[in-house]
């Protein structure tokens, strides 16, 4: 599914659109090179194992999508690194968003595409399969489903049924 999600600040969108979106409560960093993005979700969920969603979404066509990891917050393991990242970004992926951890970030930095994650481990993850896709998730008081639309930036994310759009201030 090809991206056409236009992109505007959250705070934006937030105060347009109140009624509309779901707010992610988990205090997310950020780790690309890029801090913001809009497109349509991929949901994944794990733990601690990372071969599913490498052998299924990593090498496929992103069209600007965001992949939406749920790793359970578990912080054992890291569930990107530098070479999954560049392999999103050189598949069109717009941005993941991990309920978990990443490692490698001084080459993450560098990667020209936004990566959300609660924080670092040096671990590397299993590679056992264990996971399922395109499954609705929930983590930070939102429930993720693949299709919907994901909003984010520095100042958070935001997730919706239908594209938003921000009104101009004043």
């Amino acid at each position: 599914m090809k991206n056409t999600l236009a992109f505007a600040p959250i705070c934006d969108l937030n105060d347009a659109n109140q009624d509309a979106v779901q707010h992610v409560t988990l205090p997310f960093l950020d780790y690309g090179k890029r801090t913001s993005f809009a497109g349509r979700i991929r949901t994944c969920v794990t733990m601690e194992d990372t071969k599913l969603m490498q052998e299924a979404l990593f090498g496929t066509p992103g069209e600007g999508g965001i992949i939406v990891i749920d790793g359970g917050g578990s912080m054992r393991t890291a569930l990107l690194g530098d070479i999954q990242a560049a392999r999103l970004y050189a598949n069109g992926w717009a941005g993941i968003v991990i309920n978990g951890p990443v490692r490698d970030i001084e080459a993450l930095r560098d990667i020209d595409i936004c990566i959300k994650a609660l924080g670092v481990s040096p671990v590397r993850s299993a590679k056992r399969g264990i996971g399922a896709l395109d499954v609705p998730v929930a983590f930070g008081n939102v429930l993720f489903d693949s299709g919907k639309c994901i909003y984010g930036d520095p100042d958070g994310v935001l997730v919706s049924d239908t594209p938003l759009f921000a009104t101009p201030p004043g």
